[in-house]
């Protein structure tokens, strides 16, 4: 048979170096790769079935647990009910009255003069940071900033703006970047509130010390801290800053707020502004309604006395957890978040590692490159408020039996070679 134009495309595709390495793992270790899983039922507790396997999700980012709470699954019906199931048009055309109150809403909790609406965290990173800067201006990114800010990076520099990096949360290296970029009108500098594989959070006052010196704004992806992190979960900058007067802050809908979506929190002004600019909020679909209506019971809740109690749980969990992955004596980064990363280290062990838990009952994340650099895979744990105290107990005991299983990296050998 002729191969086809698509069949040359498919071959060229998979010669890909990245594809080539994916496919060398999902090949030769198929029964502990544990990705593009299906998940069949689920239940309380953060219990599912997967491939006929009941488990306790650890992999899961609705850290508050809001994604169970009638109120919130109350809301997306009802929100159905009234508008149905999706609006069908772009925002730029219309928008129904759900997504102006929700906006406002988002406003008022986070303290920021207004929000503006994206479907996704990524879309508002590939659609916001182009949008901010002209060719006159300077855009610099963490050099470990998040996938879709390195992407919005990418547009950017294609539309002719000049882009810099700078390394991992140093302001030093911050201010370096902008002193070598030169003549600039002003500057965009793009971080994470939360580094999602090792839960660290970078200093903010000082980076933005070094931006209000150097004519340039902080462009904030909190998408992690959104919910769990600062008074009522307002986030990072606002727990940091104390207000939003030289930064832009991204914030998720779909993690703490367990909805969908996100938001950018600016000015008024600036709203304006990006709904001109930013074109994955002009040419992409908006957030269905029914989420919209949940968005708003969800901002009710952080806003109410009630959060205090939510957070206690998660914050309990998140001590247990972390008291007991020390005590094993593993390298464990994070603990500041819901997010806990402990090193494995090689790619195969990584994968095994993961499945040796899967195969005992419970589901993490086994993350290997390019997610993180090669050969410094990490199993990373997602505490949720609705573990019960049972789950991190036997989560533990798997993670124990791991240990002894496994030649994973110890902290002590670390110290010793620091």
């Amino acid at each position: 048979m002729n191969r086809t134009p698509l069949h040359q495309l498919v071959a060229g595709l998979r010669q890909n170096g990245l594809v080539r390495f994916l496919e060398h793992y999902a090949e030769h270790y198929p029964d502990a790769h544990l990705k593009d899983l299906v998940v069949d039922q689920l239940g309380p507790d953060r219990r599912m079935v997967v491939a006929g396997r009941e488990v306790v999700n650890f992999g899961c980012d609705s850290f508050l647990g809001l994604d169970q709470d009638p109120r919130v699954q109350e809301a997306i019906a009802r929100g159905a009910r009234n508008w149905g199931a999706h609006n069908g048009a772009s925002r730029a055309f219309a928008s129904v009255r759900a997504n102006d109150v929700a906006e406002e809403k988002l406003a008022a909790w986070l303290g920021t003069e207004a929000t503006l609406i994206y479907p996704s965290v990524t879309l508002a990173n590939l659609g916001a940071l182009p949008g901010l800067v002209s060719k006159p201006d300077l855009l610099v990114v963490d050099e470990q900033a998040h996938n879709s800010i390195q992407d919005g990076a990418k547009l950017a520099r294609a539309n002719g703006i000049p882009v810099a990096t700078f390394g991992h949360c140093d302001p030093v290296a911050l201010r370096k970047a902008l002193d070598a970029a030169g003549n600039y009108r002003c500057a965009v500098v793009a971080i994470d509130g939360v580094y999602s594989m090792s839960g660290q959070l970078p200093p903010l006052a000082a980076l933005n010390d070094v931006c209000l010196s150097r004519r340039a704004v902080l462009y904030v992806d909190d998408a992690h801290a959104t919910g769990v992190i600062g008074d009522h979960g307002r986030g990072t900058v606002r727990a940091a800053l104390g207000d939003y007067s030289n930064a832009l802050v991204v914030g998720s809908l779909s993690k703490g707020f367990s909805c969908l979506g996100a938001f950018v929190g600016c000015t008024r002004e600036m709203k304006q502004l990006l709904k001109m600019r930013s074109n994955t909020w002009i040419f992409g679909g908006p957030v269905p309604p029914p989420y919209l209506e949940a968005v708003c019971v969800v901002c009710d809740i952080l806003a109410s006395d009630e959060y205090a109690g939510l957070m206690t749980r998660l914050n309990a969990n998140l001590a247990r957890l972390t008291r007991g992955l020390a005590d094993l004596g593993l390298v464990v980064e994070g603990g500041r978040t819901p997010i806990l990363s402990v090193l494995t280290g090689d790619e195969e062990l990584t994968l095994r590692a993961g499945n040796h838990l899967f195969e005992r009952g419970y589901f993490v994340q086994s993350v290997v490159f390019p997610a993180v650099p090669y050969h410094a895979g990490v199993l990373r744990i997602q505490v949720n408020a609705n573990h019960p105290p049972e789950a991190i107990a036997g989560l533990l005991d798997a993670v124990a039996g791991l240990a002894r299983a496994y030649p994973l990296p110890r902290a002590s050998a670390q110290r010793r070679a620091a």
